[in-house]
């Protein structure tokens, strides 16, 4: 699928996800094309899906959500009916950013956001209310180094 990008596609991608706000104007202006051309391109690459969202990033801390977790969960069901039940919990508690199905010891990894230690406490009864694993382990960022939604194309396009 990545084939279909040209080199023009490639530097329209970085450019929206380093900052959505651009207009077309401005946006053709760093790939060398009008607006209109430009437009035509973007919309492309939204109907065929390499662009999933444009968004903002907000600043986690600065909206009262300076602690992040990392909650592994581990379970001895594997059944698609307690999946879709877990899935379902899961993806319905806004205090969980990413979740992830995971390979080796640990079944799940969510990463969760809270308030306080008290807010993840909240967060993880309710958790463990709502379906049963056979273990829970939780650590606490104590800082974040990096963070980034941009994805390396470079990197996909070698």
């Amino acid at each position: 699928m990545l084939e279909s990008l040209d080199r023009i596609d490639l530097h329209l991608l970085d450019a929206l996800q380093n900052d959505a706000t651009l207009t077309m104007a401005e946006l053709g202006e760093i790939v060398g094309l009008s607006a209109t051309p430009c437009w035509k391109r973007v919309k492309r690459l939204e109907d065929e899906g390499y662009i999933a969202a444009r968004l903002v990033v907000l600043d986690r801390k600065k909206m009262g959500l300076p602690v992040t977790v990392f909650v592994s969960v581990r379970t001895s069901q594997h059944d698609e009916k307690w999946l879709a039940r877990f899935a379902a919990t899961v993806t319905s508690m806004p205090e969980v950013v990413e979740f992830h199905r995971m390979s080796g010891d640990v079944d799940y990894m969510l990463k969760v956001v809270a308030d306080s230690i008290e807010g993840y406490d909240r967060f993880y009864k309710k958790l463990i209310r709502q379906v049963g694993l056979s273990g829970v382990s939780s650590a606490f960022s104590m800082e974040q180094i990096k963070s980034t939604t941009v994805l390396p194309l470079a990197l996909a396009s070698a």
